[in-house]
């Protein structure tokens, strides 16, 4: 799957991962102490959404755009966050998930964002001059590892790759299986795209034989029937997510369903236990 995140910004992927961010993050800042951020597939930070590589898809205009018509409160926070890059009422540029992550740092939080590719690793400097990230173009699966345990006591890691390589899922496997040796009680998020439903299984078979504790699943399906060989929706895993996360995120599925879904279709999100019996 070739993913190049401008032809894509601001879809419906977009809109389920950085509202859920949003609301993870704010969950675990409940608590006063702080937290280190890490985003190990940065992107460049902001993204035109009247460029020629969005407009060529079009998929802002059934994600982001669709937020900004409706007026569901739950998704608040998340319009606020697209807002602060933008000028006028309508999203004109869309926030990555760094430029959301340092729109929520506290005094005492800490943000790593890394990028390997050169271009997009230039634009995201820019992108986040000014802000106290500190920025890495390195291997994201070698800087996931070294960056654990994270300096502060607690942590949250962002995996979002393109998958653009074969082996994409087998290396995060790999990584995550590691990364929790290293540090078992630190809140991973990992985003993926949904294509069908085998090969999503497999992965989750693979996923559970780590036999990891507490870890979540979030599935948003957008269409009431898999549609052959497109990209059919997109979801999260989520390693010790908080309680207080958890408990609120009924309601902000359900409102990301109904905002999110197609004409013609009721969409489905769910959220689960990736749980080692089978389950």
């Amino acid at each position: 799957m070739n993913y190049r995140h401008s032809f894509h910004a601001g879809n419906s992927a977009d809109v389920v991962k950085h509202s859920l961010l949003i609301a993870l993050v704010r969950a675990l800042q409940l608590k006063e102490g702080a937290l280190t951020l890490i985003d190990t597939h940065a992107g460049c930070g902001i993204y035109d959404l009247g460029g020629e590589q969005a407009q060529r898809t079009g998929e802002a205009a059934q994600g982001v755009v669709r937020v900004f018509a409706g007026a569901n409160p739950l998704l608040d926070d998340y319009r606020a966050a697209v807002r602060v890059v933008n000028v006028g009422e309508e999203p004109q540029l869309y926030p990555g998930s760094p430029q959301v992550l340092a729109q929520l740092l506290r005094p005492q939080d800490a943000l790593i964002v890394n990028e390997k590719h050169p271009e997009d690793a230039y634009a995201l400097r820019r992108v986040m001059r000014g802000s106290p990230a500190a920025l890495h173009e390195r291997d994201a699966y070698e800087l996931w590892l070294a960056m654990l345990p994270t300096r502060t006591a607690r942590g949250v890691v962002v995996v979002d790759p393109p998958y653009e390589q074969t082996d994409e899922r087998a290396r995060i496997t790999a990584t995550l299986a590691a990364a929790h040796r290293k540090w078992a009680h630190g809140v991973t998020v990992i985003w993926f795209p949904l294509k069908d439903r085998v090969t999503h299984q497999q992965w989750k078979n693979k996923l559970r034989n780590l036999r990891i504790p507490k870890f979540l699943v979030v599935e948003h399906w957008l269409y009431d029937a898999d549609q052959p060989g497109i990209y059919n929706g997109a979801g999260l895993f989520i390693v010790n997510p908080p309680y207080a996360f958890t408990q609120g995120l009924p309601p902000l599925l359900e409102a990301l369903r109904a905002t999110l879904a197609p004409d013609g279709h009721k969409g489905v999100i769910m959220a689960d236990w990736l749980e080692a019996d089978g389950r």
